[in-house]
């Protein structure tokens, strides 16, 4: 008979993995840079184990919303005082400080709430230039626009 085998946390083995975002699309790639911070693209998922991979986004700033999402979607945050609800236009923050927000906001919001979804996206970094300080760890590169056409968009 068959037994369901069940990774524990010490039989984890992380790989590091570097992703151009250069002119892809915010979504596809969340949902590619989501399901391997979970680890369900390895045969030993399992869900209540953090063992997906850590994963470096470069170029934040020149990924690509579709449509007319650029001017119409909207961010919002609430200060916390009464009345405080702030929101913000995606081409706002994109041409900002900080343009790696997007990305990080659109993971976030496809993990699961809770301690392993906060743990696992801490395996998440994301910088808005082409460097990032995770060369020791040797770093495969991703190519997520090969993965399918559609991934790309031409701006």
């Amino acid at each position: 008979m068959l037994q369901t085998r069940s990774t524990k946390p010490a039989e984890v083995e992380k790989k590091w993995f570097v992703i151009d975002g250069q002119g892809l699309v915010v979504g596809r790639l969340a949902t590619i840079i989501a399901m391997r911070l979970r680890g369900k693209h390895k045969a030993s998922y399992t869900p209540h184990v953090d063992d997906g991979d850590n994963i470096i986004v470069i170029n934040a700033e020149k990924v690509v919303l579709t449509g007319r999402k650029l001017q119409q979607k909207v961010y919002h945050h609430h200060t916390g005082f009464i009345g405080g609800i702030k929101e913000r236009r995606a081409d706002f923050i994109l041409n900002g400080r900080f343009p790696e927000r997007i990305v990080e906001k659109a993971v976030e919001r496809m993990l699961p709430r809770g301690p392993l979804g906060r743990r696992q996206l801490g395996n998440l970094r994301v910088y808005k230039g082409t460097s990032h300080p995770h060369e020791a760890q040797q770093p495969e590169a991703l190519d997520v626009a090969s993965m399918n056409r559609k991934n790309t968009r031409r701006a």
